[in-house]
C-alpha cells in the first residue's frame, strides 16, 4: 500500500494527523510506503518575524492575540491525547521551503529516511522549539537521521528541489486540497484533515478490499485454453 501525504512541518494538525494515521496502520496490521509531499501554509513567512505565534495567528485570522493563545491551547490538548508534547510558546517564525527541499533530498535515500526526517522536523518545531528554517538547525537535523553532510550543505546553498516543492504544492491544489494534512491512499482514496483514527482505519480497509486478489474457481492446467510465456497449448 502506498500513502501520499501533503503537509507542512509547522502545521499542528499535520503532526496530529500523522499520529492518527500511524495508529490506524498499527491497529490494522497493514504496512504502507508513506511518501511525504511539500505544502507551505504560508510561503511568505520569514525566519526573523519578531511576533510570537499567538500574535501571528490572531492577525492572520483577523483576531487578537488572546484568540491565538486559546487556539494553541486547544490544539496542544488534542496533541497530548496522542502522546505529542507541544510547546507552542517556543515556536519560532520560519519559512519552511528549505525543510521541504531537504525532505525531497531524503526521499532519494528511501521513504524510511524521509519519514525519519519528517518526524524529526515536526518534533523539532513543536516540542523542541527549534528554528526549522535556520540552515544550521536543518543541517543538524538532517545529518542526525543519516543524510550526508556534504549533500545537505549543497542543497541548502542553492535552490535544488525548489521545483519539486512547487510541483507538490500544485498537485495538492489539483486534488482540490486547499489545506493540510491531505492523504491519498493507493492513488484512490483521499482523506482531508487530521481525521479521527477510525476514519483512517475505514479508508485503509476500503483500499485493502480493492486490492484483494481474484479468487480462481478453477486452476489452470496443461489442457486449459490459456496462453502462457511458452505459447498456447492446442
Amino acid at each position: 500500500m502506498r500513502i501520499d501525504v501533503w503537509s507542512d512541518v509547522v502545521c499542528p494538525w499535520c503532526y496530529i494527523g500523522k499520529r492518527r494515521l500511524e495508529q490506524a496502520l498499527a491497529q490494522s496490521g497493514d504496512t504502507a510506503e508513506i511518501v511525504w509531499h511539500s505544502f507551505q501554509l504560508d510561503p511568505s513567512s520569514t525566519n526573523d518575524d519578531p511576533r510570537d505565534l499567538p500574535t501571528r495567528l490572531g492577525e492572520k485570522y483577523g483576531r487578537d492575540r488572546a484568540w491565538g493563545l486559546q487556539a494553541n491551547e486547544q490544539v496542544t490538548a488534542v496533541a497530548a491525547e496522542l502522546g505529542l508534547e507541544y510547546h507552542l510558546d517556543q515556536a519560532k517564525s520560519v519559512n519552511t521551503v528549505d525543510a521541504h527541499r531537504l525532505l525531497h533530498l531524503a526521499l532519494e535515500s528511501g521513504t524510511d529516511i524521509q519519514g525519519q526526517l519528517k518526524e524529526r522536523l515536526l518534533k523539532a518545531y513543536f516540542t523542541d522549539g527549534l528554528p526549522v528554517g535556520d540552515h544550521a538547525t536543518l543541517t543538524n537535523l538532517a545529518t542526525e537521521v543519516g543524510l550526508p553532510a556534504d549533500r545537505v550543505a549543497e542543497v541548502l546553498a542553492g535552490s535544488e528541489y525548489a521545483d519539486e516543492v512547487a510541483a507538490d504544492q500544485a498537485q495538492a491544489l489539483a486534488y482540490g486540497a486547499n489545506g493540510v494534512p491531505f492523504f491519498v491512499i493507493d492513488e484512490k482514496y483521499g482523506v482531508s484533515g487530521a481525521q479521527p483514527t477510525e476514519v483512517f482505519a475505514e479508508a485503509l480497509q476500503r483500499a485493502n478490499a480493492d486490492r484483494k486478489p481474484v479468487t480462481l474457481i478453477s486452476s489452470p492446467n496443461a489442457t486449459d485454453a490459456t496462453c502462457g510465456p511458452d505459447g498456447c497449448p492446442i
